[in-house]
Formats: C-alpha cells, sequence, structure tokens
C-alpha cells in the first residue's frame, strides 16, 4: 500500500508543472485595441439624441457575410440600447455610408441629432496554428470606421478606425460571439477611453 501510494505522489508531482504549465498556456484571453489616428475623443452624448448609420465593407472573399451582418447589426442595437451611449438613437443600415451620411448631416444638425457613421471592415474570428508554444491562438478581431458629426452642426468632428482584438494563446471563438465582441468593441471605440 505504501509503495502504491508512494507511486500516485510521485506521479501526481511530475503531472502538476504540466498542468499549471498548460492552464498557463491555454486560454489567457487579452483585449487590445488600437486607434488610427490615435486617441479620438470619446463620442458618446448621454443626453443627446444620435441618428447611426452602418455600412460593411468585407473583404472580397469575405465568409459567411449574412452571418456577419446580423451579428454586426444586433452588436450594434444592443450597444445603443443597452450601453448608456446616447438618451436615444435610432440605427439603419445603408449601402454608400459617406454618400449617405453627408445627405443625412444637414437634416441631423437641424434636429439637434448627434451623426454618426460606422463601417464594419472586419468582424471574425481568427486562428493562428503554431503561433505560441500553446500550438493554437486564436480570438475574434473587429475593425471598423467611424465617422462623427456632432449635435451642433459642425463638419466632420472626428474621423478614426479602431482595431479591437480578443483572444490569445489557447482561445478558440466562432461566429456565436460575433454580436458580444461587437457590443464590447462599440464600448471601447466609442465610449471607454
Amino acid at each position: 500500500m505504501c509503495g502504491v501510494e508512494a507511486g500516485m505522489a510521485g506521479w501526481r508531482a511530475a503531472l502538476a508543472p504540466a498542468l499549471v504549465g498548460g492552464a498557463l498556456l491555454a486560454g489567457c484571453a487579452s483585449t487590445t485595441v488600437a486607434f488610427d489616428p490615435p486617441q479620438p475623443a470619446a463620442l458618446c452624448e448621454p443626453d443627446a439624441a444620435a441618428r447611426v448609420l452602418w455600412a460593411s465593407r468585407w473583404r472580397v472573399d469575405q465568409k459567411d457575410v449574412a452571418a456577419r451582418e446580423r451579428a454586426a447589426e444586433d452588436g450594434l442595437r444592443i450597444f445603443l440600447l443597452a450601453d448608456g451611449c446616447f438618451a436615444r438613437a435610432e440605427l439603419r443600415r445603408v449601402e454608400a455610408l459617406d454618400a449617405v451620411l453627408q445627405a443625412e448631416r444637414a437634416r441631423a444638425s437641424s434636429d439637434g441629432v448627434v451623426m454618426l457613421g460606422i463601417e464594419i471592415q472586419e468582424l471574425g474570428p481568427i486562428v493562428r496554428l503554431f503561433a505560441s508554444p500553446a500550438l493554437v491562438e486564436g480570438g475574434t478581431q473587429v475593425v471598423f470606421r467611424v465617422l462623427s458629426h456632432p449635435s451642433h452642426g459642425a463638419a466632420v468632428a472626428q474621423a478614426f478606425t479602431v482595431r479591437w482584438q480578443n483572444g490569445g494563446p489557447g482561445v478558440i471563438k466562432g461566429v456565436e460571439h460575433l454580436r458580444d465582441d461587437m457590443r464590447a468593441a462599440l464600448r471601447s471605440g466609442l465610449r471607454d477611453r
């Protein structure tokens, strides 16, 4: 009996560092946010109304476009309803963001409404094999361009691109997380600083 217990204790002692190391390498997610140009001001005006126009500009070889469009719209809608960015917001999908935004700007400024354009360029899971000792590194990447016209009628107050990424070694995310990742990226890009 003592020999078996000693053997089990040795086996556990040998396995413990491997399990701890594996846990440290696997599933360590982190979030990075980059702005181009750097340091734009937060755009949320919690006491104002907003008209938010959005469009997408996917890669030519983009897969699952319909699922990404649904996730993007759902993430935008939840952000606008639940995150306190604006007192109220109207969300509308458009085909040509720049042209429609310019046409709507005069009407929005006379209404005292913040005009916001969001062009989604990337929304999807990423996976890199053999990128780290964990062998698999993944997560989600969200890239969107923002054009802002303030409620007081000035020209474009801000134009910038947000590149949001969440993931790391051992992290695998599928398309079912895209809606929530879109919302988190909007929070980081428009509200939090």
